[in-house]
């Protein structure tokens, strides 16, 4: 209660009415009583031993009616509400045959009486009403006869109204100030001279007003007795207090005297106990209150638990590069932020969304489902979803991009003038590699294609975007250490020429280059000497054959091809680690773990073999198959192989136990695409889904369709390029709803929204990039002046296969054929220092003369053996 304000009583207007020869009504108003206030609350030491000190009352407490034995009603008000608000509506004066109709203006102050001058009328003679009084009243008769005035009666002093004077009831609680007589008021009997009806008292004292006015007092003394006492008087009152007076209380106890304990604990203590709720309860707690919300969407040990309990949780890595996804997106303000509620933790986030995705893709069962053509009637060879845009390649050279919400065709890519065989994307960059032997990058936010690499002599089959991450390293004496590789993002690119290339990925700003023929239609863009192109680092050789598919993490590169090994590469330094002997056939196609240090491939000899990076030694070799494996998939719990005998097999990457084959296609895999919790195949016309984790079908999602080309899908959405003759179709599917907050891990289980301050000084910049390339330079001085024969002994030397495994004869030995994670003794001549852009061509004319590029491995012609590379100037 504020100190400034007062309680108060306010009186019911009186109405008395006076019969002499016409009928006169008088209405009398009261102003408020002021009741003694209460005396300030002291402020405790300690607050919370006082709950109820600062407690909003309920407002049949503040304020209630009183009725005093005369009739006479009244309204009590505690000053907590302000009055404005809480002044009845005064009632119409009316009687019989009679009612007003124009209020009197000055009625609120002239007949606003008080209670000291009530007590005075009515100890008075005769009621003689104020001049006026009738004023704006409309009798029903059509002649006034006033009343003639009588002579006033001598009013008796009337004594202030404290509560020293004021009747209290009895009470054993001793007054402060003594205990004198009583001295009443209210006179006893009107006087005796009163020849006409008298006025109505205005109230007769009774209890409740005199409680009210000794209430301070009572407050004194009961704050002076000591706690047990206080107890045992309030218990008392309690004992006879009716059932409405202790429902009162209990609604005002209840709220106060609560703990909320959740808040109280430690978080530690707070995060065991939220352990031992399921999932559902948890998201009922959070609802409680915004402290609880915050508890709860904060804590990451309770969602991990929560992953784990729900078995969504898978080893640990694709949870942190989610969280750094998220983390770098809110630094980005991708994603939006309430304004009052509490940032979730991205393990809630998480959370939500596996749930999301077990749950959806089985239960929805009218997902929202579009389809629109592309590509005319051409092969769709390579389909992408990348930050809600849809990329789609084509054998008629072209590169379209869609939108998922609406199939609108946003951009069309023109410039490759071969069939696009190759794709991979990040944030707003595009690189496409085609038969054209080109690798593009373009911009998607302008549509523009910025640079064109040219170098490859043969088609390029495959290529991948290599970002920075931290990887652990094992340095001297087995210890691990965790660094950053690359320094820089990077393109992989992998060709029909034997070879695969590593180039600098150009940052938007970035000078744009076109290579030697990029704009001459007569130019062939293979006769570009790499070395010219200040993005590109280093040429990778050693493979026979065409290299059919790569992988790449840090700096790592796996790459396979048709001469049936699979080689290890470090991209940093462009040193083969390991050749992996073992395969009888092409291999089509490779996956990578760097977190469990192993590779998978597969293979045309219908099986799939599991490579230790660290050791070089084929760890499984997975039998099954009866075909061509030309399909692999690897997620934290789950390798599944994809192959020409109509099936789909699911092996245990740890193990290689084979847990489910999944048996219901009648042709070859085209493609598929799995997560840990189900599998999307497309072939001989059907696209299905199945369970990954029991190995059942879930659905079909398309059926009655010539064939499948591609399928991609990242957490709500889902993509499929299909031949419906004679036109090609692409169908998204949405399983989500717009309230959904679900976000898509990607199957590679990398994301690309990190923000790693790339944007740097150039001279930390070139620093960085020096410090990269430290192991590859090689004095121009001294390379001049190596002769042919030494360098191509340099490169054969570093194939170590007399060196390494001096007695082993020339065919092909099952596990090592390469050498050990050490530096090389010298790098290759392909590795040398750079030429950067307006500075003049450093091309080497010293070719032999029978044209061949000293640089190529002579090996015998092969049919995918790319033509002879004429020299050039330009």
């Amino acid at each position: 209660m504020a100190h400034q304000q007062r309680p108060s009583l306010v009186l019911a207007p009186s109405v008395n009415t006076t019969t002499v020869v016409t009928t006169t009504t008088t209405t009398t108003t009261y102003a408020p009583i002021q009741l003694p206030p209460l005396p300030p609350p002291a402020e405790p030491k300690d607050p919370r031993e006082y709950p109820l000190l600062h407690a909003n009352f309920p407002s049949s407490i503040k304020r209630f009616p009183l009725v005093f034995p005369n009739g006479s009603r009244a309204t009590f008000r505690d000053g907590t509400d302000g009055e404005g608000d809480l002044d009845e509506e005064e009632p119409i004066p009316s009687g019989k045959g009679w009612t007003m109709i124009r209020p009197d203006p000055t009625g609120s102050s002239s007949k606003v009486v008080g209670l000291v001058e009530a007590v005075e009328r009515y100890g008075r003679k005769r009621s003689h009403g104020a001049d006026n009084m009738m004023e704006g009243v409309e009798p029903t008769t059509e002649r006034e006869t006033h009343t003639p005035p009588r002579k006033k009666a001598r009013a008796t002093h009337l004594p202030p109204i404290t509560t020293l004077n004021a009747a209290a009831p009895p009470s054993p609680l001793p007054s402060p100030h003594g205990s004198p007589p009583p001295q009443s008021i209210w006179p006893s009997a009107p006087p005796s001279g009163a020849s006409s009806p008298q006025p109505q008292a205005p109230l007769q004292p009774d209890l409740a007003l005199t409680t009210l006015l000794t209430l301070p007092s009572l407050l004194s003394h009961f704050t002076s007795l000591p706690q047990p006492l206080q107890s045992h008087f309030l218990l008392t009152l309690l004992r006879h207090s009716p059932l409405p007076v202790l429902r009162t209380l209990h609604s005002i106890l209840t709220p106060t005297l609560a703990r909320d304990f959740l808040t109280l604990l430690p978080p530690e203590l707070a995060s065991h106990v939220l352990s031992f709720l399921p999932y559902s309860t948890v998201v009922r707690a959070s609802r409680v209150s915004k402290a609880w919300r915050a508890i709860i969407d904060s804590d990451p040990v309770l969602w991990s638990d929560l992953l784990k309990s729900a078995k969504i949780w898978f080893g640990g890595v694709t949870e942190r590069a989610f969280a750094h996804s998220i983390y770098a997106r809110r630094r980005l303000n991708i994603l939006p932020t309430p304004q009052t509620l509490p940032l979730s933790h991205p393990y809630k986030i998480l959370f939500k969304s596996r749930q999301l995705t077990r749950t959806r893709w089985v239960d929805n069962e009218n997902p929202k489902h579009r389809s629109f053509t592309a590509h005319g009637s051409s092969v769709v060879t390579c389909l992408l979803l990348s930050h809600g845009r849809i990329i789609s390649a084509s054998d008629d050279h072209s590169i379209h991009v869609y939108s998922p919400l609406t199939g609108e065709l946003l951009q069309m890519l023109d410039g490759h003038e071969g069939g696009v065989w190759a794709l991979a994307a990040c944030k707003d960059t595009l690189v496409s590699g085609s038969t054209d032997r080109t690798v593009r990058i373009w911009n998607l936010a302008t549509g523009r294609c910025t640079h064109i690499f040219g170098g490859h002599t043969s088609t390029v089959r495959c290529l991948a975007i290599v970002k920075p991450e931290w990887i652990e390293i094992e340095g001297e004496g087995g210890v691990i250490t965790k660094e950053k590789w690359p320094k820089r993002s990077v393109i992989v690119t992998g060709s029909r020429d034997h070879s695969l290339r590593v180039w600098t990925l150009p940052r938007p700003g970035d000078p744009e280059y076109r290579c030697y023929g990029a704009d001459d239609s007569e130019a062939d863009p293979a006769d570009e000497d790499a070395d010219d192109n200040p993005y590109h680092k280093m040429h990778l050789e050693g493979h026979d054959h065409a290299v059919r598919a790569l992988a790449a993490r840090g700096r790592t590169l796996v790459s396979g091809s048709y001469d049936c090994t699979v080689r290890i590469w470090d991209i940093v330094t462009g040193e083969c680690k390991w050749v992996l002997v073992g395969h009888t056939q092409k291999v089509y196609s490779v996956v990578l773990d760097i977190h469990r240090q192993i590779a998978c491939s597969g293979s045309m000899d219908g099986t799939v073999r599991v490579w230790n990076l660290r050791t070089g030694q084929c760890q499984h070799t997975l039998t099954g198959h009866t075909s061509l494996v030309g399909l692999l998939g690897l997620s934290p719990s789950h390798l599944v192989s994809a192959a020409a005998d109509s099936t789909l097999r699911i092996w245990d990457p740890e193990s290689g136990e084979l847990r489910h084959t999944l048996a219901a296609h009648t042709g070859a895999i085209t493609c598929f695409q799995h997560d840990e919790f189900k599998v999307l195949s497309g072939s001989d016309g059907t696209l299905k889904m199945w369970n990954v984790r029991d190995g059942s079908v879930v659905r079909d999602l398309l059926t009655g369709i010539q064939g499948v080309w591609q399928v991609v899908f990242e957490g709500r959405w889902c993509v499929a390029a299909s031949n419906r003759n004679p036109a090609t179709v692409l169908d998204v599917w949405d399983f989500g709803s717009d309230e959904d907050e679900w976000i898509g891990e990607p199957p590679s289980g990398f994301y690309d929204d990190d923000t790693e301050e790339e944007d740097e000084v150039e001279e930390i910049e070139q620093a960085d990039i020096d410090a990269m390339d430290q192991d590859l330079e090689v004095e121009a001085s001294e390379e001049s002046a190596e002769p042919e024969e030494s360098r191509e002994c340099v490169r054969d030397c570093s194939q170590p296969l007399a060196v390494e495994v001096e007695d082993v004869p020339m065919e092909r030995v099952e596990g090592i054929r390469a050498s050990k994670w050490a530096p090389p003794s010298k790098p290759s001549g392909h590795q040398r220092n750079r030429p950067v852009l307006g500075e003049p061509s450093s091309r080497a004319l010293s070719h032999p003369a029978d044209g061949i590029p000293s640089r190529l491995p002579p090996i015998n012609e092969t049919p995918t053996r790319p033509r002879i590379r004429q020299k050039q100037r330009r």
